[in-house]
């Protein structure tokens, strides 16, 4: 069997037992071409990503601290064996049968030669790569520990995976809780053009419009393999400017690979190629844990200010004691068997190693390098000395193995199965075995992070949120600005702190809008275009007696019922519990009017009790006139009743006494009104209306009909009494505390008998208006029932069309003023001739009205 070409890029370290792994630090763009034997890629043809050698430089400090520490496989050195991916599937494959095949030849499936003590295999970087390895791994049940964050997903096949990032699911949830903290629901997404993608826009795209997230565009990343494909990428890129361009969407959140930040970046000079002013700095970017800085070794004097402002969520990192002096101190001379370090050291600091260096490009004169050069004085944005977070996941990787490793060496230790002289044996095919203990693994790491995985092999881990600051001299800063833990209280899950996340220049450090219409403010409501995404909609007042106290309300609300809408409809104002108080202005006026007209009935009556035997108060019934004036005294009271805020007590006794005590002051009017027509009558020679006339007909007038409306009330107390009740809807800005009626039928019966009587009352006295002056009582009573119907008859829609304590004050405005009608037009004449012409209380007066000297 043929051996295939040697690798290029490689780095050994020899030791008892050893860790794989499977780096990507350059690419390899030559097609393969199958009418030949296949000739490694020289080192002046790879494209070189620079920052990515601090990958191996991860691995390679691990295994010096493993084996540094006695604490962790005591009495076995651990070694590694480090191969380039390039990128393709071709190398990838070739340098996974290198791993786990003999040192010399490439058989695989036999064991030929000194066969290795390969415990695991890190890699790789991304999904396609992690898969390819995953490919061969399978057969032979390694572990294989992908550092990437990238998720690997093919159900077909029976994986030995490791993923040293948490679940994906996480990182989904927290780039949701991103865009709902910022209000952007307006965003564009590029994915990769490939099955990684498509399972993105299937899966995670209806997740986020449940959560009123539209999308403005979705988008492939371009991306070629080889040469030939890189004019169709630059077609691509050009088309996908264009969506960006035209786009009114503010972020964009990319799921890509760990080099698409490099095709990004070449975004800017495809402008320069269209001749239109690029516009991407003002731009929000939200990138995912697989992607870091990285660039090409020819894109490193770019403009950065492209990537300055993007949000990136990376793999929970901290620094490591002792990693950064590592890495600057690290140069050709001291390490002699890297074989990654020749490309890195010729890109980074423009020089050869020596001029022996096979593999540049004909023509290519350069100097060699002195071997002074340092990697502290590169800049960050060609190559970081802080650990990024691919690395810290490829730190612990080597850590986790190791641990699993020592944990099934101490079980075999104890069995006394594997301790043959001063050296421990793991046989070749007990890689198996490691799964067990990996699965278990649990430690804390050198910074004290812990490290476990969960039962779907994948790191219990949170995510940081960084925030990408660039300076114009090229250096380049990761700013921790929010974390996602999944293992925190819900409300504290996702953490973020606006105030120092640096925006992209464009914003001038202000938060980035990113929405399809602008807000609706509160007060109104928003109604979606037709034909648009729920995103994109008009805003509308809300409706009258409804309100929206947020922004963005797809319905308005109605407000509780103790509150009205403000002017704006923008909140709800408790509303005024309100009744006719003693407090306030009416209420006082009111009560003074009512005891003012009491006073002036108690001083009435007083006078006709001292002139009770006068001929002015015998005439036409002593005993009705002192029961009027005792119910009207009555109605004046009884309209204090009305007065402050209602209770059960004063709810039942109003309208009922005020029914009352009007009923018998209209009996009293309409039995004298009675009894002066009789006495008429009866003075006619022989009248039998003379049996008539005296006090028992007048009192069974007013008694049958006062118990008439006293049967009404006892009726409506027993059935529906009124009780104390809280209006909160008549009136918008109110409250209104008043009485409830009850039986608002068993009310009017009541208003509606008492009107009869009126009526009765007012045809009786005005068929008896033109009797003689002797009997001129009835001219009184007419004109008082006139002015008594007359309020009655307009308190009906005027109280029926008032609200609130309004109609309280109706009701009191008629009790007053129709019981003074009465009381003025009846008693005041009378009481005119008792004060102030008493010459006339006489019968010679009476009968001839006023005298000759008047």
């Amino acid at each position: 069997m043929r051996d295939l070409h040697r690798l290029v890029q490689e780095y050994h370290q020899s030791g008892d037992v050893f860790v794989g792994g499977i780096a990507s630090q350059s690419f390899d763009f030559n097609q393969a071409k199958f009418n030949e034997y296949p000739q490694p890629a020289s080192i002046g043809e790879l494209i070189l990503v620079p920052k990515n050698y601090q990958h191996i430089l991860a691995l390679v400090f691990a295994v010096k601290e493993i084996n540094e520490n006695p604490q962790i496989l005591p009495n076995v050195s651990l070694g590694f064996q480090i191969y380039d991916s390039h990128f393709t599937a071709k190398q990838t494959y070739h340098a996974t049968m290198h791993l786990v095949s003999s040192q010399k030849t490439l058989v695989p499936n036999f064991k030929c030669g000194l066969q290795k003590n390969l415990l695991a295999i890190i890699g790789g970087l991304d999904s396609q790569t992690s898969l390819d390895v995953a490919t061969i791994l399978g057969m032979y049940k390694i572990p294989q520990l992908i550092y990437g964050s990238d998720t690997v997903t093919d159900t077909n096949q029976d994986l030995s995976l490791y993923q040293m990032s948490p679940n994906e699911d996480i990182q989904h949830a927290g780039i949701l809780y991103l865009l709902l903290y910022f209000k952007w629901t307006w965003i564009g997404v590029l994915v990769m053009d490939n099955d990684n993608g498509e399972r993105i826009l299937q899966s995670l795209l209806p997740e986020f419009s449940k959560h009123g997230i539209c999308f403005a565009f979705t988008g492939y990343c371009p991306r070629g393999n080889f040469l030939h494909e890189v004019p169709n990428m630059m077609e691509q890129g050009r088309k996908l400017y264009n969506l960006i361009m035209g786009s009114k969407a503010e972020v964009f959140v990319l799921f890509g690979q760990s080099y698409s930040i490099n095709d990004l970046m070449w975004l800017p000079y495809m402008s320069d190629i269209e001749n239109v002013e690029w516009k991407t700095k003002g731009k929000v970017w939200i990138l995912t844990a697989q992607m870091e800085f990285t660039s090409y070794a020819y894109q490193t004097t770019w403009d950065a200010d492209d990537i300055h402002g993007i949000l990136a969520f990376a793999v929970h990192s901290s620094d490591l004691p002792g990693f950064q002096k590592f890495v600057e101190r690290r140069n050709p001379t001291n390490a002699k068997k890297d074989g990654f370090i020749q490309i890195f050291w010729h890109h980074a600091f423009k020089c050869k190693l020596s001029d022996e260096v096979q593999g540049w490009e004909e023509g290519e004169e350069e100097e060699i390098c002195t071997g002074q050069e340092k990697l502290e004085s590169l800049p960050a944005s060609f190559f970081e000395k802080r650990m990024t977070g691919h690395s810290y996941s490829i730190y612990n990787s080597v850590y986790a193995v190791a641990h699993a490793a020592q944990a099934m060496l101490s079980l075999k230790t104890k069995h006394r199965k594997v301790i043959t002289g001063e050296h421990v044996n793991f046989p070749g095919q007990d890689q198996w075995q490691l799964h067990h203990f990996l699965r278990d693994v649990e430690f804390n790491n050198s910074a004290g992070d812990k490290l476990s995985f969960n039962k779907d092999g994948e790191l219990v881990a949170g995510l940081d949120v960084m925030n990408w600051i660039s300076f114009p001299n090229h250096t380049f800063y990761r700013e921790r600005v929010g974390r996602m833990d999944p293992q925190a209280p819900p409300e504290e899950m996702f953490t973020i702190h606006e105030e120092v996340i640096q925006w992209p220049r464009w914003f001038h450090q202000t938060q980035p809008v990113s929405e399809c219409s602008n807000s609706c403010h509160p007060g109104y409501f928003k109604q979606v275009k037709e034909g648009k995404l729920f995103c994109c909609y008009d805003c509308f007042p809300c409706p009258e007696g409804k309100i929206s106290d947020k922004k963005d309300m797809s319905e308005c609300s109605k407000c509780t019922d103790e509150k009205f809408p403000s002017k704006n409809q923008d909140f709800c104002i408790p509303k005024h519990i309100t009744f006719l108080s003693y407090k306030e202005t009416l209420g006082l006026i009111l009560a003074f009017f009512a005891l003012s007209f009491s006073l002036i009935t108690a001083v009435m009556l007083g006078t006709f009790i001292k002139h009770h035997n006068t001929p002015i108060v015998k005439a036409n019934n002593r005993s009705l006139s002192y029961t009027l004036l005792l119910s009207l005294l009555l109605c004046f009271l009884s309209a204090l009743l009305f007065i402050g805020q209602p209770e059960k007590r004063s709810c039942v006794l109003r309208q009922p006494a005020f029914g009352i005590v009007f009923s018998v002051a209209i009996s009293c009017i309409l039995a004298k009104t009675i009894t002066v027509v009789l006495a008429f009558m009866a003075t006619r020679p022989g009248s039998r209306m003379r049996k008539w006339v005296g006090k028992r007909l007048a009192n069974s007038i007013v008694l049958s009909c006062s118990l008439v409306q006293g049967g009404i009330c006892a009726a409506w107390l027993a059935t529906s009494p009124p009780f104390p009740d809280v209006d909160m809807h008549t009136l918008t800005e109110e409250v209104i505390l008043q009485c409830n009626e009850g039986s608002v039928t068993l009310f009017y019966c009541v208003l509606g008998y008492m009107g009869f009587l009126a009526i009765v009352s007012f045809t009786v006295a005005f068929l008896a208006r033109q009797l003689p002056d002797t009997f001129n009582e009835a001219k009184f009573i007419t004109f008082s029932m006139l002015v008594f119907c007359s309020v009655w008859l307009t308190f009906v829609p005027t109280y029926m069309s008032t609200k609130g304590k309004s109609m309280v004050a109706v009701e009191i405005f008629s009790i007053l003023t129709s019981s003074g009608g009465l009381l003025i037009l009846i008693f005041c004449p009378k009481c005119y001739v008792i004060w102030l012409r008493p010459e006339l209380n006489n019968r010679k007066g009476l009968t001839l009205g006023r005298s000759p000297n008047t």
